[in-house]
């Protein structure tokens, strides 16, 4: 039996050969241009993680996961990642900007060994895991691109494990000042801002159907969709929502 901690767990050998990558293409773009400013400025280094992060935990605790590797994309500088190593998981953080990551090193020098620098891609083609978390991460880039980030995060879970995600949505009272680039029929729409520290990214809103779309049938709810609302703390009016939810891939 493997008696090791969380804390000193070892990647595998695949993890390891990630472990240093340097990639930043494709849907990154958008996310990389935004999180090396972000970090630099230390935003998110004092926030508190999101109440989502215990939903997390008890799912991975009822399917037995707590020991197995998992990933999480968009780890940034730990808001959430060290307080889900600390609850007991295991997990590989992968994000594209180094800032963010250097920090996280900083904070929790015994996990460097389980940061990868990069997107999906800089991954092993075949790595899958039991276990693949995203916060706030999938909705950069436009539709197709939001789209296509998720399908190629559902690729890396495993039969039978978990996705949990936590995601943009509909119903947000959208600000600064941006344009509407695209609206669909079924609610889900994309903005480019105008101003602010997202100025010239275009960012995507997700509507229940679209996202429950996304997913189709080779998932099931285990957490059923549900929208979290966050009231804007004056001189900001109006309320920021986030769907959340934690899907099973089918065996």
């Amino acid at each position: 039996m493997d008696r090791r901690t969380h804390t000193d767990r070892s990647p595998s050998p695949e993890v390891r050969g990630a472990v240093g990558s340097g990639i930043k293409g494709g849907w990154t773009r958008a996310r990389w241009l935004l999180g090396d400013a972000e970090y630099e400025a230390d935003r998110y280094r004092d926030e508190a993680p999101v109440e989502f992060v215990h939903d997390l935990v008890a799912a991975a605790q009822d399917a037995g996961l707590i020991a197995a590797t998992g990933l999480y994309i968009g780890c940034g500088n730990g808001r959430n990642y060290l307080p889900l190593v600390a609850a007991g998981l295991d997990l590989l953080g992968l994000d594209v900007s180094a800032t963010a990551l250097e920090q996280l090193g900083r904070r929790a020098p015994e996990r460097r060994g389980h940061l990868v620098h990069g997107d999906l891609s800089a991954l092993p083609d075949r790595l899958r895991f039991p276990l693949v978390i995203g916060i706030q991460v999938f909705q950069h880039g436009d539709r197709a691109t939001a789209h296509s980030h998720f399908c190629s995060a559902q690729e890396r879970v495993s039969p039978g494990g978990l996705f949990c995600v936590r995601v943009n949505a509909v119903g947000t009272d959208v600000a600064p000042c941006h344009d509407v680039t695209e609206r669909h029929r079924d609610g889900g729409f994309t903005v480019r801002y105008l101003e602010g520290p997202k100025a010239g990214l275009d960012v995507h809103f997700f509507s229940a159907s679209e996202l429950n779309g996304v997913f189709g049938s080779a998932f099931e709810p285990v957490l059923p969709l549900r929208r979290h609302d966050t009231s804007r703390t004056m001189p900001n009016t109006g309320r920021w929502s986030q769907w959340e939810a934690i899907w099973r891939r089918k065996d």
